[in-house]
């Protein structure tokens, strides 16, 4: 017989919780709460609130609010997004993740004492993230964004460094820019470092590790547009090569292959567990001769 086991340690981050209870909270109260970009990453999330009344917003359609209510998502956002709402009287519900809050503030805290030692700020991250364009908002868009070792070859190693990390990258990944940084920066420039990785989202990598190697077929499921989502699954398939992504339940449409007894159900800090059930309700439906 299949057993299906969903892990207890994936689903939503606490940033993530609370930008979903502040929405649902808004939307109790009224009839439309705007969301200045997806509340999560996760598309079957992001519609069971916009059933509710969530309206997803870019950054053109936040520009030409006036006077309406609009929620910042865990990610946080640049000092301008703030800027353009007292300018056009909307009312901020402020969901930025405490973690990343304290990173912004951080970071432009830095920023002000390097322009007077022309020191680089460098940010380890993925070019484009909704939390990394808020990290660079707090350098006035002057930050150097690394996403691998082979960017590296931006910087002046001549020059004074300060690394910081987007929250949600890996720990090996920042400990390998750290080396590289030390070994090519010249003698006599300054390199200063922070480790800036949430340790409830680093924690999950050797959790995830350990659940995807003690099953025989993994279920990996996360929104295409998650980085963490993406980061989570490289890790669960160096430990089971048997882990198969989806985005959705009706991706799953065959049974497991012979053999297989044990199935493992998990994902991304964006990954709701209302899905990760359905997934696993699926997976006995599907299977439930054997």
């Amino acid at each position: 017989m299949i057993e299906v086991e969903i892990d207890k340690g994936s689903g939503f981050c606490f940033g993530v919780v609370t930008a979903i209870e502040s929405a649902e909270r808004e939307l109790n109260n009224t009839d439309i709460l705007y969301c200045l970009g997806d509340i999560v990453h996760n598309s079957l999330e992001v519609e069971r609130l916009e059933a509710h009344g969530l309206r997803t917003i870019d950054h053109n359609g936040f520009s030409a609010l006036k006077g309406k209510k609009v929620l910042l998502r865990a990610h946080g956002e640049p000092p301008s997004t703030y800027e353009i709402a007292k300018q056009n009287d909307i009312t901020i519900v402020d969901a930025t993740c405490p973690v990343v809050l304290q990173l912004q503030r951080k970071i432009h805290k830095c920023y002000q004492e390097a322009r007077a030692t022309n020191t680089q700020l460098v940010i380890y991250g993925e070019k484009g993230h909704a939390e990394v364009n808020g990290l660079v908002g707090q350098t006035d868009g002057t930050a150097i964004v690394i996403e691998k070792t082979d960017d590296l070859g931006r910087l002046d190693f001549n020059r004074d460094i300060c690394l910081f990390s987007q929250t949600t990258k890996s720990l090996d990944g920042f400990r390998q820019i750290v080396e590289e940084i030390r070994q090519r920066k010249a003698e006599g420039a300054r390199f200063e470092y922070h480790d800036t990785i949430c340790r409830q989202v680093a924690n999950r990598l050797p959790n995830i590790k350990a659940f995807a190697s003690s099953h025989d077929w993994v279920y990996f499921v996360a929104g295409k547009k998650s980085s963490n989502g993406r980061m989570l699954l490289e890790e669960c398939r160096k430990a089971n090569p048997n882990t198969l992504f989806i985005s959705e339940v009706n991706e799953i449409t065959q049974p497991l292959p012979d053999g297989v007894r044990r199935v493992g159900v998990c994902g991304a800090t964006s990954t709701p567990k209302w899905l990760m059930e359905e997934v696993a309700v699926r997976i006995r439906e599907l299977n439930a001769s054997r």
